[in-house]
């Protein structure tokens, strides 16, 4: 018996890309989807360049509303329209315009403005909140380090005054010291041919201030009568901290030359003479001849020369170059005998202010001078031969090193162990002095450097000048060479400052080590160790610094 089997049952036969099926309600369907798609494409087609046109004139129209310059139209002190439709894009200065006249002329930025928006209640009492701006020097305009600062100090401020505290931020300038004396000189002598010294003290003061307030009438242009532009200063920077949004007290505004600041100065400085702090003491500095002041460590920059180099110095003609980068031997005699005993220097003139040759107590070429005597060639001076191990190195040049206490910090040192004479030979103007005996007396130092060579060579004493790798020492304001001087002048006692920051660096390194850390300022890495190692001996547990600038 058998069995019928019914077939499966198919549905329509559909293309091999299985799009198009071969019935005919699906072709129809088909038929009428891609005519609708075509209708859709051409329509596209014929608006597209419209788009494009529309596209086009909206960005120009952007870009005119663009250009057009923003006008504040804000009556200075008043409060800013703010009705009117707001621009296309970002616009700081539109954004910013009005606003800060407005709030210094509602006074907010004033102590006495707290108690109108936070007032006490009974038995309360006001906290205070005072920072004085760091003052900008007056001799140029502010960088983007002081919009930083501006910004962090400012920030500080407003949020203790939304606090209801009584706060204040102070502004000022600063007079700038040698940086302002050197700026005003150069530009006096520029229009009148004129020096500080013809003005005098207090006419020189006077112009000075003069200067800083832009005076119309101070360094003219010898073409239209107007200041200089270069030289608007003070309004320029007052500017700049208005631009910037700072919430000074303008009604506060100092100048560290007014008569209240520099009865502070004095009070503060013989407050710091009776601690302790500040003392009198007769030691080298480094002294700039052109602007006749000391400088700190900080203001004199060092040029690095590779090896002999010609270089103009300031106070002298433009044509005449001295050399530099060279080391000159040459030979002092023996006392009593035909021997010699050869030194070389970097500084031939300083030569005639030695006063001691400095052997190692251990190099055998010398023991048979040990406390005998040089001569000098120039002047009726004795130069004793002392031992130190601590300056001279025998593997270097001849092992002998001369000494000059009053015009080198190495030597200076030698000449306080050995208890040397220190013979300054400078005038302040940069010329020798008597001590440099009656030839040198009055000449100018590196007419002296050139004299010393020639003399030398007139005596047989000359050996020989040769190329050195050196860094010479330049002021950072007046590009004049420093010359070490031994001076009375007033020092600032940085050893008890110094041990403070070095407990409070040593507390904070004792934190982190409780929790895994290195002991030092900054987190673990080879290079905060490196920077901590260095943190300790930039630390000047045994300096002085000098308290330059001083206006004689």
């Amino acid at each position: 018996m058998s069995e019928s089997v019914t077939p499966p049952q198919q549905g329509p036969v559909v293309d091999a890309d299985a799009k198009n099926p071969t019935t005919k309600s699906a072709a129809k369907k088909e038929a009428k989807r891609l005519e609708k798609e075509a209708k859709l494409a051409a329509k596209a087609a014929k608006a597209a360049p419209n788009a494009e046109k529309k596209a086009k004139a909206e960005k120009a129209k952007k870009d005119d509303a663009a250009d057009v310059p923003f006008v504040n139209t804000t009556p200075k002190g008043e409060k800013k329209d703010m009705s009117q439709p707001m621009g296309a894009g970002y616009n700081p200065i539109a954004i910013e315009a009005a606003w800060y006249d407005w709030w210094s002329a509602q006074g907010f930025f004033k102590p006495e403005s707290t108690e109108k928006y936070f007032p006490l209640k009974d038995g309360e009492k006001r906290e205070l909140f005072v920072v004085p701006a760091p003052p900008p020097n007056v001799t140029g305009s502010l960088h983007i380090g002081h919009g930083l600062t501006t910004a962090i100090q400012d920030s500080l401020v407003r949020w203790n005054r939304m606090l209801g505290k009584e706060t204040l931020f102070a502004p000022g300038f600063d007079h700038a010291g040698i940086s302002t004396q050197s700026v005003v000189e150069k530009r006096l002598y520029k229009t009148s041919g004129k020096t500080r010294h013809d003005l005098g003290r207090e006419k020189f003061v006077d112009t000075v201030r003069e200067w800083k307030d832009e005076s119309v009438t101070f360094f003219p242009s010898a073409k239209n009568g107007k200041i200089d532009d270069g030289y608007r200063y003070q309004a320029k920077i007052t500017n700049q901290l208005h631009r910037l949004g700072g919430s000074y007290d303008w009604d506060r505004v100092a100048f560290t030359m007014n008569e209240t600041l520099s009865k502070a100065v004095v009070e503060t400085f013989c407050r710091l003479h009776e601690e302790g702090i500040i003392y009198r003491a007769n030691r080298l500095v480094n002294w700039c001849v052109k602007l006749n002041t000391t400088l700190s460590n900080l203001e004199v920059e060092q040029k690095q020369l590779t090896g002999r180099t010609l270089l103009n110095v300031p106070g002298y003609e433009i044509k005449e170059k001295f050399e530099f980068g060279v080391i000159t031997s040459f030979a002092y005699l023996i006392e009593g005998s035909d021997e010699r005993i050869v030194v070389a220097t970097t500084r031939p003139e300083t030569m005639l202010g030695d006063t001691a040759i400095a052997v190692h107590p251990d190099d055998p070429r010398y023991k048979h001078l040990h406390g005998k005597f040089a001569v000098h060639p120039f002047l009726d001076r004795r130069i004793p031969i002392v031992t130190d191990s601590i300056i001279v190195d025998m593997e270097f040049g001849t092992g002998a090193v001369k000494i000059t206490p009053a015009h080198d910090p190495n030597d200076y040192e030698v000449g306080v162990r050995h208890n040397l004479e220190f013979i300054n030979i400078l005038n302040d103007n940069g010329t020798f002095n008597a001590n440099a005996g009656e030839h040198f007396n009055g000449m100018k130092r590196f007419h002296a450097r050139v004299e010393v060579v020639k003399l030398l060579k007139e005596k047989g004493l000359y050996i020989e000048t040769k190329d050195n790798p050196m860094q010479i020492p330049i002021c950072s304001k007046s590009g004049d060479l420093i010359e070490p001087v031994l001076k009375p002048q007033w020092w600032v006692n940085c050893k008890p400052l110094a041990e403070e920051a070095m407990k409070r660096a040593s507390r904070i390194g004792a934190f982190r080590a409780n929790y895994g850390g290195d002991t030092g300022v900054l987190p673990i890495s080879s290079e905060s160790k490196e920077l901590n190692k260095m943190y300790d001996s930039l630390m000047p547990l045994d300096e002085a610094d000098c308290v330059t600038d001083q206006r004689r």
